[in-house]
């Protein structure tokens, strides 16, 4: 959460912020120089092919790990890729709000992400941009490239909007490179964005940094933003032990259990 300060500094950019996440975050602000592995979102959605190539990457690598697979069925790659890109703008949205009370721009121009050498999927994020909104308390406040709106609200409502906004750009490049439905695209794109704001408050280790976590995607989600697909979906549930806890029915289905000796995930709106 964003801390107490009484007076706004011109020094105290998101650059600042990304120094100061958790660093289970896996959040930068920069490409290393060198370093393998990084694409700019920008660059994949200009060249489609690269998205087809990532997931054929993919398909190789449940080949390998599920050796006994006669054939991968081809929605479980696509599903994992929407999934896994979708995950990128979420999370730096989320962790950046969840700790900072900052919204940082979720443009394709904006972020980049590092495609793990042995699973392929994104394992690091970096912000590109230092602009940022925030709240009228927050100590950049009087930073050249923040942009003060008056409540959580409204930061909110920034956040969702320019998620959607790339992934709108993301669905319309990569759906017709599968066979899922647009149904199906933008209940990955729901499940993302509730995740990752889940996820920000759970990385806090205690459970009250989860529930503020579950507060801040009821606040985000708090009803159905279309094409989103639902509000928020987190419920508090009684576990096997008795204890009560947070759980998700995702909204989209992973096909995880199309592979060999695969169940239905927790939560995979199948098995409701």
């Amino acid at each position: 959460m964003s801390h107490p300060h009484t007076l706004a500094s011109r020094e105290d950019g998101l650059r600042a912020s990304l120094s100061r996440m958790p660093e289970d975050a896996r959040l930068r602000a920069d490409v290393p120089e060198g370093e393998p592995g990084w694409v700019r979102c920008r660059d994949l959605l200009g060249e489609p092919a690269r998205l087809v190539r990532w997931r054929e990457r993919l398909t190789g690598w449940l080949a390998e790990t599920y050796p006994q697979a006669a054939t991968i069925p081809e929605r479980t790659p696509a599903s994992w890729i929407l999934s896994w890109y979708l995950h990128v703008p979420a999370l730096a949205g989320a962790m950046l709000l969840h700790h900072q009370r900052r919204v940082p721009s979720l443009a394709p121009s904006a972020l980049a992400f590092r495609i793990g050498a042995d699973r392929p999927h994104p394992d690091s994020v970096a912000v590109l941009r230092e602009t940022f909104h925030c709240l009228p308390t927050d100590p950049g406040s009087a930073h050249p490239r923040a942009v003060v709106v008056p409540d959580e609200r409204a930061l909110a409502a920034v956040l969702r909007g320019r998620y959607v906004a790339h992934a709108s750009r993301f669905i319309d490049v990569y759906g017709p490179l599968t066979r899922l439905g647009r149904r199906q695209l933008w209940a990955a794109a729901t499940d993302a964005l509730d995740n990752a704001l889940w996820s920000a408050g759970r990385l806090g280790g205690t459970p009250e940094a989860e529930g503020a976590g579950v507060a801040d995607a009821a606040l985000v989600l708090e009803a159905r933003f279309p094409p989103l697909t639902s509000s928020s979906k987190l419920t508090l549930a009684t576990g096997a032990d008795g204890r009560r806890e947070w759980t998700r029915i995702r909204e989209g289905c992973c096909f995880n259990h199309l592979l060999p000796a695969e169940s239905e995930c927790g939560g995979c709106p199948r098995t409701r």
